[in-house]
């Protein structure tokens, strides 16, 4: 009884919707181009290499000075860029009886090229964030850090992990006494700095 009465009002459905439809209206009217208005500009012509595209400044994410690290902290305004410190020379009689150079006192010396700068993060240069962080660095006979401990936050997690995980990599002169080798600890400050 209840599919009768569902056939009936679907036909009864069909029937006022077939005899209420316009056949026009899915008809496409023909268009009518007025006289000139076929005539459009021309397109400009390319613009040569190298000229740029609008006089609008270019709207890429500002490129910042590479980390770097620093002997002390210094009062120096952000604006003026200090140059990283060179690692004091090791003498060539400071070696110990494995061939490994010591530094030359009872503190470890970064070995000069195996000390890279942490990478600038992506957060905190989005965000505009700049900062030193000084890390406590404790380093084995072997010359390897052990253990990185922050002493001075810069005010950015990003930034104080992205130069603790940096320091960790780096290799260094162990630090010396009697003339062997012997684990020893220094504090680096490495800065973070947008303007430069």
């Amino acid at each position: 009884m209840l599919g009768i009465a569902f056939g009936a009002g679907l036909l009864l459905f069909l029937l006022v919707w077939w005899s209420g439809r316009d056949p026009d209206f899915y008809r496409a009217e023909p268009v009518v181009v007025a006289p000139g208005a076929a005539d459009t500009d021309p397109l400009p012509q390319p613009q040569a290499d190298g000229e740029p595209a609008s006089d609008m400044p270019d709207a890429g994410e500002p490129r910042p000075a590479p980390p770097r690290v620093v002997e002390a902290p210094t009062a120096a305004p952000a604006t003026e860029p200090t140059p990283p410190p060179a690692a004091p020379s090791v003498p060539a009689s400071a070696a110990s009886t494995d061939g490994l150079l010591l530094a030359p006192g009872d503190r470890p010396v970064p070995i000069e090229g195996r000390n890279p700068p942490p990478r600038y993060p992506p957060s905190a240069l989005r965000a505009g964030r700049s900062g030193t962080v000084g890390l406590r660095v404790d380093v084995n006979a072997q010359g390897l850090p052990t253990a990185v401990t922050v002493v001075e936050r810069s005010g950015s997690r990003d930034l104080d992990r992205a130069a603790s995980d940096a320091i960790r990599r780096w290799q260094f002169h162990p630090a010396q006494r009697d003339g062997r080798a012997v684990p020893g600890s220094l504090v680096i400050p490495v800065t973070f700095d947008l303007g430069g």
